[in-house]
């Protein structure tokens, strides 16, 4: 007996149990006694029993009796130790027919039944035989060939009972006829070569009742040749490359493939663990033996070769280690493709998926994204203004990188800034004012919360410089300056230094001085930048005793802020520059001889411009004679009679008179006196006019004569005298007798804005008896004065958006003469073309549009000069501020701007920057930056109003929207706010966050039933939103596949079946595949329906009928009606079943409906007449046939 081992790939099913010879299939208990048949063939002659093919395992209690051709149960049969139930035993006879030589194979099912057996159904054999049938020849080398129509052989002998009918269904070359195999055509025999052919034949076994007609399919080779074992196994090699065939069904192999359980492995591994650190031990199946289960183990990254250089698996246990020490923030997820080979022959292979996901330990400390970081920030600012945010971030798991922030040294002067614990946003909780601290240093702690082993902290320092805003106005170092100055003092004299300081910084604590009032006669100057006041044209006491000037510092600001409570004092100390002087000289004088003692004559009278002292005079005699008659008073300058006169003894006196002051040193001035003695007279002198009108230029120098008055005496030797009795208002005239008349000359200069007219009463008189008369005296104006400017310097702001044509500040000048002398013309120095100046009235107006932009200030030196002769002039300085006025939009620095985020970064995550200027100035070219009005991307985004940084606010999903278009605006602080947008694009990165996702939790899947294995029949797919290498997708057969029946290729999702299906043994499979995006996955339910095929022949029984047609009178017996229905079925569902009489109803005995096969019996029949008939009735489906026999028996 001959055992070879043949493994099966099998699909388990069950039968109903049937005969042997036409099912083919055994059913057997485990308790089965020994000589129990299993299988066999019928001896004959032709035939005897060759070989039994059977699985390896049978040895243990299975033998063949040769002799008598059949397989038996030789011992107990144990079912666990069955590689598979049912298993598959071949039997081959040899049969010889003339000329020919036949191997005929038949093939077993065999079912074994207990307690512990586990028994799978399996489908039919695709044929019940397989013949190879060899003629010889005379020469072995000689092709012989057969006429078209010639019988081949007999086919009778080699079936298991009688054909009726057969059919030749997948070659026109042979055809069945009268029993015999014939060929349609001349076919001419190939040395090596088999012709195929399928033969199914109904074929009548048993005898008498127990007849019956079976189906029986067989795979027929036919070919030329000896009939030696060399030769076979040369043939039979050959046919085992055809597509049929026992040797040769793709289902079947001679070694098993592997397999895993589970067909995915997903493990976790802690990072920083020393290499060597297990991992997990890979477990594949095989269910062979020796070699053949002896397996191999292999890992291979799918999608990313770093991973090869990590991790190492032993080949012999399937034991993964780590080989390097791992670093989730590089690499967190690794994806293995496992194979398990065997050493069998075929070298057989069978795969999984490893997942391995390293778990997170806090190895990273949070990083800022500066070390250091550096802000500006104006003063003054509100509470809660966003100063800077300082980010951090940490490399590893949320878990472990959960970033807190502080201000470590929020004391003392850091008070006024606070930090947001979560976003890291510094804002002002308190004022800022540079002129308290003008630098801050914070020390910011990051710390990321970790706990495995414990949390890590990062420090970093901001350096936030307060800019300074112009908020302090200069402050004088003293409330009042005094200062003294002596009249004689040189012009262009430093007289004082006035000194002012500025809390501010830079260009907003430079001060600038001017004279703001008090300075009419411009006899001082400030210079702007020192402070340092100089005299600028001599002093008079006489004329101003006292100087009160207000100053005004301002600083170098925009817009610029000022003082004016300066005040300086410049008290003017007289000095004894004048001699006195007196009114007339000579001085003439009459008096009469008979005047008393004491009587006075004459009023000798000088005067001194200084003050003080200085102008106080005392009077003396001089070129006196002794017992000299007359005597002056020291004070008063009256001279007086002295000792009686005696015009008789001495009729003319001559002497002098001397004034001095009590300066130091004195000084004095004298002047001569003539003294006339009169005798007494009766006669009035008089006036020849009664009134004189003069004019008088106010530039006129002393001394000048005015006017001569004359008056008569008519009295004979009388000498009139002449006296200003009024009018003469700070003695500014003097009047001597010269000639009889008397001459007013100019004593004291004349000032035109003091006095413009004098009416002078002029006495005369001869020394008794007197006249009067009135001199008018008009002082004409010279153009003693020049222009002054109230100030040295003016001040003036404007905005840059006046129009053309604006006044700006109207400019004048003060001039104290009067007509021509004291109109004024102004003029620009220098030609400023965007400013011009009204000759007459000095108004200063724009020419050109101004912008604050280009210019922020003009500085114009105009003049004022009058018109007289000669001019004077006078110069101020006027500087002119432009005021910003918010006409210039925020600019960014790019035309848009572009940023890249990965999809799974946390909230508050950094993105892009945006920046913006405004050539503004102060709060209109202050930039804040918002997206109100924008686009946020759906409050994905926020922005940082002060730093312009674009940061996330809400967990982002590239899945739903990959790029995001945002516009931003760079918002200005004037009044109203100009802004301008940016268009920013920010890109979201992928990041393996989505499972793939079948189209349904469920699929139905229609596949016909003998589909060819191996050829695609449906796929399974799935999408995986993500992209790149995140949306390769793996899939796998998870459940319902043991053993397996179907394929499903890993990457494109091809399903295919490794067995033929049959839907008469199953008809659904339910399996769940999965779907793989590492280390994400998902499921779904497969149902694999088969469509029933018509490969099944109808299913027949013979029967027979007996009833009684025994009839009386009585009795109406016959039975007219439906009686049955033939005991036919197809297993194929789809398949309608035809019926039809073949033989033996000739007289139409049996009715028989052909679609329902319903017998009904003829009326014929209804005698008392006994019948026996035999019939043969044929059920056919669309493709195939079958017949069965039953007899008709009466009986009475």
């Amino acid at each position: 007996m001959h055992f070879v081992k043949w493994d099966l790939l099998l699909i388990f099913w069950w039968c109903k149990l049937g005969s042997l010879v036409h099912c083919y299939t055994v059913h057997i208990s485990e308790d089965a006694g020994p000589r129990t048949v299993v299988a066999g063939v019928e001896r004959s002659a032709r035939c005897t029993l060759d070989q039994v093919l059977a699985p390896k395992f049978t040895e243990q209690f299975l033998e063949t009796d040769a002799a008598t051709g059949i397989v038996f149960v030789s011992d107990s049969i144990k079912c666990p130790s069955l590689r598979s139930n049912p298993f598959t035993v071949f039997t081959v006879s040899d049969c010889r027919d003339p000329g020919y030589r036949h191997l005929l194979t038949s093939q077993y099912e065999v079912h074994v039944h207990g307690r512990n057996c586990s028994n799978m159904r399996k489908r039919k054999p695709q044929w019940d035989m397989e013949v190879l049938s060899l003629f010889s020849t005379e020469s072995q080398h000689r092709s012989e060939c057969h006429e078209a129509g010639s019988a081949l052989f007999a086919v009778g002998g080699l079936l298991p009972g009688s054909p009726l009918r057969c059919k030749v269904t997948n070659t026109r070359d042979f055809y069945f006829s009268e029993g015999d195999l014939c060929v349609s055509e001349t076919l001419c025999w190939m040395q090596d070569t088999l012709r195929e052919l399928d033969l199914i034949c109904d074929v009548l076994t048993g005898n008498g009742l127990s007849a019956e007609v079976n189906p029986i399919s067989i795979h027929w080779r036919v070919g030329q040749g000896p009939f030696r074992q060399a030769h076979l196994e040369k043939l039979l090699e050959k046919a085992a490359q055809s597509d049929s065939g026992i040797v040769s069904r793709r289902r079947r192999s001679i070694n098993s493939s592997p397999q895993f359980q589970p067909p995915m492995y997903q493990v976790s591994v802690a990072e920083n663990q020393p290499a060597g650190t297990p991992v997990v031990v890979l477990k594949a199946m095989d269910v062979d033996e020796g070699e053949a289960g002896r397996l191999e183990y292999f890992i291979e990254a799918l999608f990313d070769s770093r991973s090869n250089n990590l991790f190492a698996v032993d080949p012999i246990n399937g034991a993964v280690s780590t080989i390097e020490v791992l670093d989730r923030e590089t690499k967190d997820t690794h994806v293995f493709r496992v194979t398990a080979v065997d050493h069998g022959k075929p070298r057989r292979t069978g795969m999984a998926t490893l997942t391995i996901t390293v778990r997170d330990t806090n190895d990273h400390g949070p990083v800022f994204e500066q070390e250091d970081y550096k802000e500006n920030i104006r003063e003054n600012l509100e509470i809660g203004y966003e100063v800077l945010t300082v980010r951090a971030t940490d490399g590893d798991a949320p878990v472990n990188g959960n970033i807190l922030y502080r201000i470590i040294n929020s004391n003392g002067s850091n008070e006024v800034f606070e930090i947001d614990s979560r976003s890291g946003v510094i804002r002002t909780r308190g004022l800022v004012d540079r002129e308290e601290v003008d630098a801050y240093m914070l020390l910011v702690e990051a710390n990321d919360q970790g706990r495995d082993p414990a949390p890590r902290s990062a420090t970093a320092t901001v350096h936030i410089v307060v800019e300074d805003d112009n908020d302090n106005a200069p402050q004088f170092s003293e409330k009042r300056y005094v200062v003294q100055v002596p009249e004689d003092l040189s012009p262009n004299t430093e007289i004082l230094q006035v000194s002012a300081t500025d809390q501010d910084r830079g260009s907003n604590a430079v001060v600038h001085f001017s004279i703001m009032s008090g300075n009419t006669r411009g006899q001082f100057y400030i210079d702007a930048q020192t402070g340092n006041m100089d005299l600028v044209s001599q002093l008079d006491y006489e004329a101003n005793k006292e100087y009160t000037l207000r100053i005004r510092a301002q600083d170098g600001g925009r817009p610029p802020l000022s003082n004016i409570s300066g005040l300086v004092t410049v008290q003017v100390l007289d000095v004894n520059d004048n001699a006195p002087i007196f009114v007339s000289t000579p001085f003439q004088a009459t008096v009469l001889e008979n005047v008393p003692l004491g009587y006075s004559i004459i009023h000798i009278q000088a005067v001194d411009a200084d003050s003080g002292d200085n102008s106080k005079l005392e009077y003396l005699l001089t070129d006196t004679t002794p017992n000299f008659p007359f005597s002056i008073n020291n004070s008063t300058g009256w001279i007086i009679v002295a000792a009686e006169l005696d015009r008789e003894s001495v009729d003319f006196f001559n002497f002098g008179v001397e004034a001095r002051d009590h300066g130091h040193p004195a000084m004095s001035s004298s002047a001569s006196i003539s003294m006339t003695i009169l005798d007494v007279n009766d006669n009035n002198p008089e006036f020849t006019q009664k009134a004189y009108y003069m004019r008088l230029n106010e530039d006129a120098s002393v001394g000048t004569s005015v006017v001569t008055v004359s008056a008569v005496d008519q009295d004979i030797n009388s000498v009139v005298t002449y006296q200003i009795s009024s009018g003469n208002t700070r003695n500014r005239f003097s009047i001597t007798s010269q000639s009889g008349g008397g001459l007013i000359t100019l004593a004291l200069p004349l000032d035109y804005k003091l006095e413009r007219q004098y009416v002078l009463t002029v006495t005369a008189s001869d020394g008794t008896l007197l006249d009067t008369t009135k001199v008018f005296v008009n002082v004409t104006d010279a153009n003693t004065h020049r222009p002054v400017f109230q100030s040295s310097h003016y001040t003036v702001n404007i905005n840059e958006d006046k129009p053309v044509s604006t006044t700006v500040v109207v400019i004048s000048a003060t001039d104290e003469d009067t007509g021509e002398n004291a109109r004024i013309t102004y003029f620009m120095e220098d030609s400023i073309p965007q400013f011009d100046i009204d000759t007459d009235t000095g108004a200063v107006t724009t020419q050109m549009e101004l912008d604050y932009e280009d210019q922020v200030s003009y500085t114009l030196a105009i003049t004022a000069r009058d018109n007289g002769i000669p001019q004077k002039s006078d110069t101020t300085y006027l500087e002119i501020l432009v005021n910003d006025v918010n006409d210039n939009s925020p600019r960014f620095l790019r035309d848009h701007y572009t940023g890249s985020v990965m999809e799974d970064v946390p909230v508050f995550t950094s993105v892009v920057q945006v920046s913006a200027t405004d050539r503004d100035s102060g709060l209109n070219g202050r930039v804040f930056y918002t997206f109100q009005g924008g686009e946020d991307g759906d409050g994905d985004f926020i922005i940082e109003s002060t730093s312009g940084i674009i940061r996330t606010l809400r967990r982002l999903d590239r899945e739903n929207v990959p790029v995001y278009s945002l516009q931003a605006f760079a918002v200005d602080k004037g009044v109203p706010a100009l802004k301008t947008p940016v268009n920013v694009h920010v890109t979201i990165l992928d990041v393996n966050d989505n499972p793939p996702v079948f189209e349904k939790d469920e699929f139905d899947i229609m596949v016909e039933e003998n589909s060819p294995i191996g050829v695609v029949f449906a796929h399974v797919l799935a999408t995986d939103p993500d992209e790149g290498s995140n949306a390769q997708i793996m899939y796998q057969i998870v459940e319902g596949n043991i053993p397996e029946v179907f394929q499903l290729d890993i990457f494109s999702g091809e399903l295919t079946a490794l067995i033929d299906l049959d839907y008469e043994t199953k008809s659904e499979y339910v399996i769940v595949v999965q779907a793989t995006s590492a280390p994400l996955v998902s499921r779904a339910t497969v149902h694999i329906k088969l469509v029933d095929k018509n490969d099944n022949l109808p299913v027949l029984k013979n029967f027979q009928i007996i009833f009684n047609n025994y009839v009386t009178d009585k009795s109406n017996s016959f039975p007219t009606g439906v009686i049955g229905r033939i005991p036919a079925f197809d297993p194929d569902i789809s398949d309608q079943l035809h019926y039809s009489f073949e033989v033996g109803n000739e007289l139409n005995l049996v009715l028989l409906n052909q679609s329902t096969g319903e017998i009904q019996l003829s009326p014929a029949l209804d005698n008392n007449r006994p019948l026996e008939a035999s019939m043969r009735i044929s059920v056919s489906g669309e493709t195939v046939y079958n017949s069965m026999c039953f007899r008709l028996l009466s009986v009475q």
